[in-house]
């Protein structure tokens, strides 16, 4: 995934205008809230007729983003920037590009979204937006995500990792013990948010890397509220029915539960376009273009490789020949595409994704992970 990291800070203040509607502002062009469990929001403010925004001051929010009504392609030629204010300094960032996120979710969508930007703790936001040769889409809005404490947990937090055990009493050939996963309960998701009913592909014979290009250097207490904001996100700015990510890992190696379905279940995600049926997405958080990713996150992502393509018995150091259900990922829908088992998304989609650094590591991660599998 490609989400935007903020600009460096810039010196000085710029007085705050109040985050309300305008004198004359029909209902239409108000800004509207949607207050989560756990304390969560979005914020939304339309931009009609593709207008920008004049720096404000807003409800508390750490990650924003636009939407819109209709494909992805709809901004082609058109500038996007924000910038926004620190909550905690009162200063204002650069402008920061925001661009159509065309690469990662489901195989069909309605909706266009741009790339999330990650801001931190922010109070305010401007927008200049010049429309391209076909003008602004209808629906365009801003959403400001404020990822709360995270729901009340109504389950189990974390499930505990398997002891690794020698055969006969171990896994069967091929398979490695589950690690330690926090469940969505662990990370506060709010289950209202998302489609009740859950999908399911077939057995998962490959797994993508991605990186959710948000800060590297951030405390590992803190990723709840990283993953809760983007589960917000690509939901009530994205459409689409979860998270996209199957499994998301942080820098400390600990996994966290993506999209609902159960973890040991082919849940079908959205988060390689084309590549969606009969594969996970594991988003590492962090940006790995030049940032080394961590020991224990690559160690984590080798556990979690090794289990979930254990479950069907394929070796993580093996093949896998998927189909493309889409002419926009990096083959033509119909082609047959012979993957590593576990592969960069870039391997599927014209992308950086997981960052030059983090790609670098995939020969070695899928030897690790074929040696914690019981041969």
């Amino acid at each position: 995934m490609r989400l935007s990291l903020p600009a460096a800070l810039l010196a000085g203040c710029t007085a705050a205008l109040l985050l309300q509607p305008a004198a004359g502002a029909t209902p239409s062009s108000a800004p509207r809230r949607h207050d989560f469990a756990g304390g969560g929001s979005t914020t939304t403010l339309p931009l009609p007729a593709g207008t920008g925004l004049a720096p404000r001051g807003t409800a508390p929010f750490e990650l924003l983003g636009l939407g819109w009504d209709g494909p992805a392609d709809a901004l082609a030629g058109a500038v996007l920037r924000v910038r926004t204010r620190d909550a905690a300094t009162g200063r204002w960032s650069g402008w920061h590009r925001l661009e159509a996120d065309a690469e990662d979710g489901p195989d069909h969508t309605a909706h266009g979204a741009t790339a999330p930007l990650w801001t931190g703790r922010s109070d305010g936001v401007a927008v200049e937006f010049r429309p391209g040769p076909a003008g602004a889409p209808p629906g365009l809005r801003l959403d400001l995500v404020d990822p709360g404490h995270g729901a009340a947990p109504a389950a189990v937090r974390t499930l505990p990792a398997e002891p690794p055990t020698a055969p006969p009493a171990g896994p069967a050939k091929g398979q490695a013990p589950r690690p330690r996963i926090v469940t969505r309960a662990g990370w506060g998701a709010d289950e209202s948010l998302r489609d009740p009913e859950f999908e399911y592909t077939g057995p998962v014979r490959e797994v993508f890397v991605h990186h959710t290009a948000t800060t590297t250097d951030y405390a590992c207490a803190d990723a709840p509220r990283v993953v809760r904001a983007i589960y917000q996100y690509h939901v009530k700015t994205n459409g689409w029915r979860d998270i996209g990510y199957n499994f998301l890992v942080d820098r400390c190696g600990t996994v966290y539960e993506g999209r609902a379905g159960g973890v040991d279940q082919p849940v079908h995600g959205a988060h390689t376009l084309g590549f969606n049926t009969d594969s996970a997405g594991v988003a590492a958080l962090g940006t790995y273009t030049g940032d080394q990713p961590s020991r224990p996150l690559l160690d984590g992502l080798a556990a979690l490789a090794a289990w979930k393509l254990g479950l069907a018995a394929r070796p993580a150091d093996g093949r896998a020949r998927l189909t493309s259900s889409s002419d926009a990922s990096r083959y033509p829908k119909g082609s047959t595409v012979d993957f590593d088992a576990v592969s960069g998304h870039r391997d599927a989609f014209d992308t950086e994704c997981p960052g030059n650094a983090l790609y670098a590591r995939l020969p070695a991660l899928r030897a690790a992970a074929a040696r914690l599998q019981t041969r």
